[in-house]
């Protein structure tokens, strides 16, 4: 699993997930749960859509 999501990359996608799960846990919805997606691919540094896709924003 080679990184492909790099810096400000990274930073957007984990603060974009902990707002959504946050905005989740304020209205009590299960919809929350969507920001799981964006914050482990923040945290992972790897996107599979990417992959698909053959985009990179990892300098190497």
């Amino acid at each position: 699993m080679p990184a492909n999501v790099g810096g400000a990359d990274k930073a957007a996608r984990i603060l974009v997930g902990i707002v959504i799960l946050g905005l989740g846990l304020a209205f009590k919805s299960y919809w929350g749960l969507v920001g799981l997606l964006p914050l482990l691919t923040g945290l992972l540094g790897f996107c599979p859509a990417y992959l698909i896709f053959g985009v990179s924003t990892c300098k190497r």
